[in-house]
């Protein structure tokens, strides 16, 4: 094919190929993109493309629309997925912090300061002027406490 008689067509088929595009996609801006990547890619066609090029540049316009189509599905799964998560992530940790909140006063302090500040048995236990012994005890009892009201919880939903 020529250069002229490649013109020649695109001006007569590119009507129907934006038409094509437009009924697969909501944006006119992306039909538009599309109806160009597949002039292009007719194009670079050139030297084996043959009269009448407007089956073949429907099907190329109808496959573009759908891998564009597949790819804004993709990404708007995946954005929903990670805002899904991270709200499960911070309604779970509202949970947990309520729950530490309902703890009696001393096991609250020990699980702030070993879970929160980091802080090591030895160092609570001179922290609360208690023995390591005891921190170990109400702090495996906060633990359960909090593992259980918050099973709990989640079992109501």
């Amino acid at each position: 094919m020529t250069i002229d008689e490649y013109k020649k067509e695109v001006k007569q088929i590119r009507p129907q190929m934006l038409f094509i595009a437009q009924s697969y996609l909501r944006d006119n801006d992306e039909a538009e993109d599309v109806v160009q990547d597949v002039l292009l890619k007719l194009w670079q066609l050139l030297d084996s493309l043959r009269l009448p090029m407007s089956p073949l540049a429907s099907v190329l316009v109808k496959n573009r629309c759908i891998d564009v189509l597949r790819r804004h599905r993709y990404m708007v799964e995946v954005k929903d997925s990670i805002v899904d998560e991270q709200q499960r992530e911070d309604d779970r940790y509202d949970a947990v912090m309520a729950i530490i909140d309902s703890l009696p006063t001393m096991q609250q302090t020990i699980m702030r300061l070993r879970h929160m500040e980091g802080m090591e048995i030895s160092d609570i236990a001179k922290l609360t002027d208690s023995k390591e012994a005891t921190v170990r005890k109400a702090l495996s009892r906060a633990r359960q406490a909090i593992k259980t009201q918050f099973l709990k919880l989640n079992s109501n939903e």
